[in-house]
């Protein structure tokens, strides 16, 4: 059974975010280039965004780092980014598990990103 990463992902963070403090919107959404014109629609194939107050804006490891620290499970998680090197190894990680993302369930909605199959 293929299970879609980013819907378990985003199960998650709603389920976590007892506060209704964030937003998530899939890039596919029409609204997304009008609301965030300074991101290049192809980042959004590479990397998760993460827009905070003012439109300051993280991707990849670096946005999960942040986004764990927002959610009020997140310390379960996020303290492992405190060690020395954990956040250069978790953004190759990350860079390695989106390059990837297709193998571990992703589903057709990442290849129209990208525009094609894998």
């Amino acid at each position: 059974m293929w299970v879609d990463v980013c819907a378990r992902a985003v199960r998650v963070v709603e389920r976590w975010d007892r506060r209704k403090q964030i937003e998530v919107l899939r890039s596919q959404d029409p609204s997304v280039p009008a609301r965030f014109p300074w991101i290049p629609a192809e980042v959004y194939a590479d990397a998760m965004q993460l827009i905070g107050p003012g439109g300051r804006t993280t991707q990849g490891a670096e946005a999960i780092e942040e986004l764990l620290g927002i959610l009020p499970r997140g310390w379960m998680l996020g303290w492992i980014f405190k060690l020395p090197f954990v956040g250069r190894l978790a953004d190759r990680l990350y860079r390695w598990f989106a390059r990837n993302r297709y193998r571990f369930g992703c589903g057709t909605h990442c290849r129209s990103i990208q525009g094609g199959q894998p």
